[in-house]
């Protein structure tokens, strides 16, 4: 698999009371979608920890997100049948459901953990070589979008530099 389709969420907080605020899909070369979620009226909790880290006020899903009815119609029609991959999915894919549950939209494609594609010796290198291709990007913004196209650059490159190497 050269190109998996990788999804990153970024949320309110770290807790079971915190909800995804933006997502960001890196799907074939060069193709992304990303989107900032408006909160819904019950999702109140907010983590100011959170927020320093991924740097997305919660004044900014208020004036610039989506209804989550949106967001979550625009991944299905991106991802229809397909599995993505989520480096964090012990936190994603709760993320996810919370957001397709609250729109009342059955999700269409299916979320998995990253390591069930990446080999070994893959893992063996990969935060070398993470750290290399954020390098290479030189990306400022902490967004959704731009930390699946980092996961997905770098298990291209890292299966690139293991192949034919056995485990």
């Amino acid at each position: 698999m050269k190109h998996p389709y990788i999804i990153d969420v970024e949320a309110s907080g770290f807790g079971p009371d915190s909800y995804p605020i933006e997502v960001g899909v890196a799907m074939e070369e060069g193709k992304r979608y990303c989107s900032l979620i408006h909160p819904e009226r019950s999702w109140t909790h907010w983590c100011d920890d959170a927020e320093r880290y991924h740097q997305i006020p919660r004044s900014s899903l208020l004036l610039h997100g989506k209804q989550a009815v949106i967001v979550a119609e625009t991944l299905n029609l991106l991802l229809e049948g397909q599995t993505v991959y989520s480096d964090g999915w012990v936190v994603d894919k709760p993320w996810l459901i919370k957001l397709f549950n609250k729109a009342r939209v059955p999700m269409e494609f299916t979320v998995s953990p990253l390591e069930m594609i990446l080999r070994e010796p893959q893992m063996e290198i990969w935060h070398e070589v993470k750290d290399q291709i954020e390098r290479e990007l030189m990306i400022e913004r902490h967004r959704a979008s731009n930390d699946a196209l980092i996961i997905q650059k770098t298990y291209q490159r890292t299966l690139e530099m293991t192949e034919g190497v056995s485990l």
